[in-house]
Order: structure tokens, then sequence, then C-alpha cells
């Protein structure tokens, strides 16, 4: 496992470099695609620097490929992909009391996107719209929440499915206590 990590972190920051190369994106456009500041992305491909987790998984879907693919293993031949729960991305810092975890894989980033989300009680999400055309599918797993999609709101309990248009602000909110929903974000096109 060692000589994997080292090999991964002598490899990253020129492939990752590369990857940026390829697109023709500036520091300064890589920067503004992921969140990832301009001098975080030229220490990481400078090696100066490893990336969290967070920050690689920004990264790759600024750029728009897999990690895999970006340490040359694209050979997909007759295997499962699996990423398991301790691996799984999460995003705490979005809305209030809730935890998104990112189920899809970076490069479905603006066509497919799942999303595992917990809410602890009154948590919500509050989205602004997302490009023209977006849906959004939510099931409760947990609990109670409230979808709201432009002036309609629905209450949904365990369950239940709601789908909705996201290309106007929107919000999901949890009632009477914490609730967890699986929710696809998907585009059209």
């Amino acid at each position: 496992m060692t000589d994997d990590v080292d090999t991964i972190l002598r490899v990253l920051p020129q492939r990752l470099k590369d990857a940026r190369k390829a697109q023709g994106l500036s520091l300064d456009a890589i920067a503004n695609l992921s969140g990832v500041s301009r001098s975080m992305v030229s220490q990481i491909e400078r090696g100066e620097s490893s990336p969290t987790i967070a920050t690689l998984w920004n990264l790759t879907r600024a750029l728009k490929v897999d990690f895999a693919g970006l340490m040359g293993q694209d050979d997909v031949g007759d295997r499962v992909d699996v990423l398991r729960a301790a691996e799984v991305p999460t995003i705490d810092n979005m809305g209030q009391g809730c935890r998104i975890a990112i189920l899809s894989p970076p490069e479905d980033a603006g066509g497919h996107e799942v999303y595992d989300i917990r809410f602890s009680d009154n948590g919500s999400l509050k989205s602004d719209p997302h490009a023209r055309g977006v849906r959004e599918q939510l099931s409760v797993l947990e609990g109670r929440v409230r979808v709201t999609s432009g002036s309609a709101s629905c209450d949904l309990r365990t369950g239940d499915t709601a789908r909705y248009a996201a290309d106007i602000a929107h919000e999901i909110t949890a009632l009477d206590g914490p609730a967890r929903v699986y929710l696809i974000v998907k585009s059209q096109g």
C-alpha cells in the first residue's frame, strides 16, 4: 500500500498539470472552475503540497477526468469499481445542518450527479438555480423533508419521491427531526 501511495504522490503533480494543459486551461481558469485557489493548484502541480480528497475531487471534476484516468489506469476491462464508504467525498459547508456525500464519479459532473444527503433536525440545503433544463429527483430514505422549487412546495416522508425543476431557486429542509435523502441531479442533453 505504501508503494502505491508513494507512486501516486510522485506521479500526481505532473498528471494534473498535463491534464490542465491538455484542455488549454491556465492556473487561473482551473482555480475558477474548481474553487481551489490558484496558489494551491500551483503548489500541487509543483509537488510542494499533497491535495486533500476534497481538493482532488474538485480538481478532477473541473478537469472532467476521474482519478483512475488521471493516473493512467484507463484499462476498464471486466471489473467492478467500488467506492468504499470511508472514501466517499463529502461536503459539510453547504447548507445548514446537512452533510452531502458525493456518490457519482467526477466525470459525470454537470450531467448526472448522485448525492446522499443527511440533514440534522431543521437542516436545510438552499440552492441557486442550476443550468437551464436541470431537474432533480429526490427520494426520502429516512424522516420527513419539505422540497421547494420556485413557488411550489411539497412535504415528503420516508419512501416518497419528488421530481422538480432545479433551474430555479430550490430548497430541501428536514422536518420534525433528522432526515436522509437520495438526490439525482440531471441536466437535459
